[in-house]
């Protein structure tokens, strides 16, 4: 059975051409754009396996998900 690697990605929206770009903060170095959502999550999943297969290539240890993401409201008015 292969075992599942999880990663945070952050999608950026591009607002002069309305692509978007995506990075993997554990995996520094490792991001890609798209013109959809799709697109780029399509492409980061293709860059993440190849920064993967690098690292092992390289004997280099895989990073592990460290971090906690949440969700903070901040009154505007």
């Amino acid at each position: 059975m292969k075992k599942i690697a999880r990663f945070h990605v952050v999608l950026e929206k591009e607002p002069e051409d309305g692509g978007f770009s995506v990075y993997v903060p554990a995996l520094p170095g490792c991001a890609s754009q798209g013109e959809t959502e799709d697109e780029a999550l399509s492409n980061i999943r293709e860059a993440i396996e190849m920064t993967l297969e690098h690292l092992r290539a390289c004997h280099l240890p895989v990073p592990r998900e460290a971090d906690i993401i949440r969700e903070v409201e901040i009154p505007t008015s």
